[in-house]
């Protein structure tokens, strides 16, 4: 059983997320599946990742020590994820590599154009 209803991360420029979460959710196999006038939602089977300008019309932060880590099929789609997220104007906060936690845990970290800390893991084996 899902834990998560959804997630919701904020942007002060809803046409820029479109187009990075688009490219950068895409190497995952994760699509835009609904938009509406001031947010735009991603999934595979549901609507469960999205983007929105804040309702209280104050400007978007992200969140301090808060990340959102997406799954990933193989290590090669996160590479895929790393790449297509740097090219669309992420910053780098850690290359595609194992992590220590778990034997097979690999992983690659970024700030999306807003400065929200996302990520993805792969959990197979090399």
């Amino acid at each position: 059983m899902a834990i998560f209803t959804h997630i919701v991360i904020g942007t002060n420029d809803l046409e820029r997320a479109r187009a990075f979460y688009d490219d950068v959710l895409g190497t995952l196999g994760i699509k835009r599946v609904a938009n509406l006038d001031t947010a735009s939602l991603w999934g595979v089977d549901a609507p469960e990742f999205m983007v929105t300008k804040p309702g209280n019309g104050l400007p978007s932060t992200y969140a301090n020590g808060g990340t959102i880590g997406f799954v990933a099929s193989s290590r090669s789609a996160v590479h895929a994820f790393h790449e297509a997220a740097i090219a669309n104007g992420a910053r780098d906060e850690g290359a595609p590599g194992p992590r220590n936690f778990t034997p097979t845990a690999y992983a690659a970290y970024v700030r999306d154009p807003d400065g929200n800390k996302i990520c993805t893991y792969c959990f197979a084996p090399a």
